[in-house]
């Protein structure tokens, strides 16, 4: 009896081990990650945006840095000079800022590199090759998603460097500790807003078979969201939400709360508030109601905010942003584990 449980037991071993050698490996979506961002940087749509999105960021700091010369006696006093070359949009050139510009740019580029994520391995016929790999299905998702922020972050990384670069080679002026690290809570919220748009661009790929129809899609709800939403929300916001004049203060109060509410449920309006408070400390973003509408407004304040201030000021909308953002991949990812994929 005792020697037929030894016997058994190395049995039960190796079938143990047998199971365990079966296994996918744990860090397959690695694997996919590294293959989409060699493939991403070596496209020539990683150039493109790139090329566009650096000379577009450029030319406005470039006329800003003009202005700023010449006053460059009031300027040389100025502890927001540096922030200016963000900010100030030159006459020169319409009267544009380089982070308005970045604001309307930045989901071009979350949407360009996820578009096409999953159904072009599904037209091309590979995503049921890939799954027959020895990795588990949600390492594909994982890894095209963890790519596309990788190679997001290079190149808001790379923007950021040489807007800046520039910045204090035209102005000749050494920008402060508290400017830099700024201009890197900056970077922060514009890797956050496109990945949020990458997290679309995936759920799209996934929802959507064909590659041209998401990126159609894709590309109409960021020109709806970025430029007709900027004008439909606050006079749906208004028309849902009225401010009577003759009513109470706690009833305007709460109205305008309401509308408050629901103008940040655009992530491009979190996003603006976050550039508002962190580039612009000399004033604080508040939303005001008129009778008929809400506008967005500056409440001049007479010191500086701190950068930590600056932060707990727009911390909701940081973490909106993110919400929102694990909220579509999640879609996204659940959707794709569900789906039928054929050979």
């Amino acid at each position: 009896m005792a020697a037929a449980e030894t016997s058994g037991t190395p049995v039960r071993k190796t079938r143990v081990e047998s199971r365990r050698a079966e296994r996918a490996p744990s860090g397959g979506w690695r694997t996919i990650a590294a293959k989409e961002l060699a493939d991403h940087i070596a496209s020539w749509r990683f150039f493109v945006l790139l090329l566009v999105i650096g000379v577009l960021s450029v030319l406005p700091m470039y006329f800003s840095a003009s202005d700023v010369q010449g006053q460059a006696a009031a300027a040389s006093g100025n502890p927001l000079a540096f922030l200016v070359l963000f900010t100030h949009g030159a006459s020169s050139f319409g009267g544009v800022a380089m982070i308005t510009l970045v604001t309307l740019l930045v989901p071009l580029v979350g949407i360009s590199f996820g578009f096409d994520g999953i159904n072009s391995e599904r037209s091309q016929g590979t995503l049921s090759r890939l799954l027959a790999q020895p990795v588990h299905r949600d390492d594909v998702v994982n890894g095209k998603f963890a790519a596309g922020i990788f190679v997001i972050t290079v190149m808001m990384l790379m923007l950021v460097l040489l807007v800046t670069s520039i910045g204090i080679l035209r102005l000749g002026i050494i920008p402060q500790a508290e400017d830099l690290a700024r201009v890197g809570v900056w970077f922060i919220a514009t890797v956050l807003y496109a990945s949020f748009w990458l997290a679309f661009a995936l759920l799209l790929s996934t929802v959507i078979r064909s590659a041209a129809t998401a990126a159609l899609v894709g590309f109409g709800t960021w020109l709806g969201v970025t430029m007709v939403g900027g004008f439909l929300l606050p006079a749906v916001a208004s028309f849902l939400f009225p401010i009577d004049a003759t009513a109470s203060i706690s009833s305007q109060f709460g109205s305008a709360a309401a509308q408050n509410l629901l103008l940040r449920l655009s992530p491009a309006q979190l996003y603006s508030d976050i550039l508002q408070a962190v580039m612009d400390p000399r004033t604080k973003a508040i939303l005001i109601s008129n009778v008929g509408q809400a506008t967005a407004s500056q409440e001049q304040i007479p010191n500086l905010l701190s950068l930590d201030q600056s932060i707990l000021l727009v911390w909701p909308q940081f973490v909106a942003l993110v919400a929102l953002t694990v909220l579509l991949f999640a879609i996204a990812y659940v959707l794709f584990l569900r789906q039928e994929v054929r050979a």
